[in-house]
């Protein structure tokens, strides 16, 4: 067990409010159980100048996860004892359906529903009801890969579990945890508020940047189990504090969700009840994060060190990096490698399996990987060899090879030619799926080209459109309902023998591989 390195501590707690610069934040660092830190600067309402204070209670987000996990191992033997539950659930599905635990580890293989509500044709700040999530989830008829048998970041798996926790029991969601998880850790003031226009405390999240400025976020969407708990920073160093208290049970909740946990070939996932299981920095770590519209969260347990942090902003920098910069102050660490430049890796690419696009561009600190929801750093380690926070890309002939080996994903990538401009009056017109139950239509005006989906949730706002290569194009997707917008979603134009255009494969990195007819 190490020491804490105090005056590199304060220096760093010093510094978040320059360096993640927004409205307000919260910070607070347990060890050995005792709080040794616990800061709260700035506005939780810049208008009518409301201090953020470290009882304010802010959105926790997906942070909320492990604790719909622990709840759900509080309460019944084990994941299995809710299976007989979800069928009614998924009506729709087609083929052997996930497992609850399945749904615990992000492995059920389902779309996510957030990213579904772009396709539903959801305006970002409409309002979204627990109804229309139900119904949304129930229309599921497949997912992007056999349950099980990969990893891949769902928040309806968690929508899932809280609902069937509800009705196994009869009881309500938030009554459970208030008496089950926030009581016996002394979270006092943590409650499940599942409705985003609620603004507990008078805390308002905020968009935008120091270069543009901040303005009051909006937000419609109804939401528990994959997130809902507000709770202020006292309330989540209680929870850190009750971690500790029951480290040596292992009966305890947070050791029962912290078990390594597999994929059903065997091989280990990093991901399991709610909680991240990895490597930083030669320590083995447990964290999350979680964001809104206008709010950013992320916290941390170190076990061998008995160590946690926890950072929450009313802003949208990087909770994350921040509590990585005072795990670095604290331990004396680093994380991540020295930038390294390289050369021969930009390039356009083709994932035909996950129907994704992949751009590689060379910087001077290493090659920047467009594939996820946020593109990746990747440094040089090796001859032919990069890496980056679980992911490892090689090089064999054309071919570009990346390894995923937390989500138990294997991509062999072929290269494709990029054009400059495409015209897309061939591909304009009405499409269809029959999968989601949902409509597209794509315009061509001069030159440029524009889609607007169509569904269960209305008409959503018109997206930009833009050419990689033929038959190949990209969507640009920057806001959504959910604060972590799906990103780019690719588009594989298909055509029939004669050339015509018959339909198209959409997807992004939550929702793969959907396919579309034109009409």
């Amino acid at each position: 067990m190490s020491g804490i390195n105090h005056e590199a501590l304060e220096h760093a707690l010093n510094m978040l409010p320059d360096r993640y610069r927004g409205p307000a934040g919260v910070v607070g660092v347990v060890k050995d159980g005792e709080v040794i830190a616990r800061r709260a600067w700035g506005f939780a309402d810049m208008e009518r100048r409301l201090p953020m204070t470290t009882a304010s209670r802010l959105p926790i987000c997906s942070i909320s996860k492990h604790m719909t996990c622990a709840l759900l191992l509080d309460m019944f033997d084990g994941p299995e004892a809710l299976d007989p539950l979800l069928p009614e659930l998924l009506p729709s599905f087609e083929g052997p359906l996930p497992r609850v635990a399945d749904l615990c580890h992000n492995q059920s293989g389902l779309r996510d529903y957030w990213a579904l509500t772009v396709l539903q044709g959801a305006a970002p700040e409409a309002v979204f009801t627990e109804e229309d999530g139900l119904r949304l989830l129930s229309q599921a008829r497949s997912g992007h890969f056999a349950p099980g048998m990969a990893y891949s970041y769902s928040n309806g798996n968690f929508r899932l579990l809280a609902e069937l926790i509800r009705r196994a029991s009869g009881r309500d969601f938030g009554e459970l945890l208030r008496e089950r998880i926030f009581g016996p850790a002394g979270m006092t003031g943590a409650v499940l508020a599942p409705d985003t226009r609620e603004r507990l405390d008078g805390v308002i999240g905020f968009e935008g940047n120091d270069t543009v400025g901040f303005l009051p976020a909006k937000s419609g969407i109804f939401w528990f189990g994959d997130a809902g708990i507000s709770a202020s920073l006292d309330d989540m160093l209680a929870w850190e504090r009750h971690i500790d208290a029951t480290r040596n049970d292992p009966k305890s909740l947070y050791n029962r969700i912290s078990v390594p946990v597999c994929f059903a070939d065997g091989k280990p996932a990093s991901y399991g009840y709610g909680i991240r299981r990895e490597p930083l920095a030669g320590y083995d770590i447990t964290s999350h994060g979680g964001g809104l519209r206008g709010f950013c969260s992320y916290r941390m347990h170190i076990a061998s060190e008995r160590l946690s942090i926890v950072v929450i902003f009313n802003h949208e920098a990087s909770a994350m990096r921040a509590a990585w910069s005072l795990m670095e102050a604290a331990l004396g660490c680093r994380i991540g490698e020295d930038a390294v430049p390289a050369e021969g890796w930009s390039g356009l690419w083709l994932d035909d399996a996950q129907g994704l696009y992949l751009r590689t561009e060379e910087q001077k600190d290493g090659v920047r990987l467009n594939y996820a929801t946020a593109p990746s750093l990747c440094t040089p380690v090796a001859d032919g060899v990069l890496r980056a926070r679980d992911i490892v890309l090689r090089r064999d002939g054309e071919r570009l090879l990346m390894e995923r080996p937390g989500e138990n994903l294997s991509v062999e990538a072929k290269p494709v030619a990029p054009v400059e401009w495409a015209d897309g009056a061939g591909i304009a017109g009405s499409y269809v799926s029959d999968e989601i139950g949902a409509k597209l239509k794509i315009e061509a005006r001069d030159g440029a080209a524009y889609v607007g989906f169509e569904g269960m949730l209305g008409l959503g706002p018109v997206e930009s459109m833009y050419p990689l290569a033929d038959d190949l194009w990209v969507i640009t997707t920057r806001r959504s309902m959910d604060a972590a917008p799906p990103g780019d979603w690719t588009v594989q134009i298909r055509r029939g023998s004669s050339g015509e255009v018959s339909g198209l494969t959409l997807g992004c990195w939550l929702a793969r591989n959907i396919e579309y007819r034109r009409i």
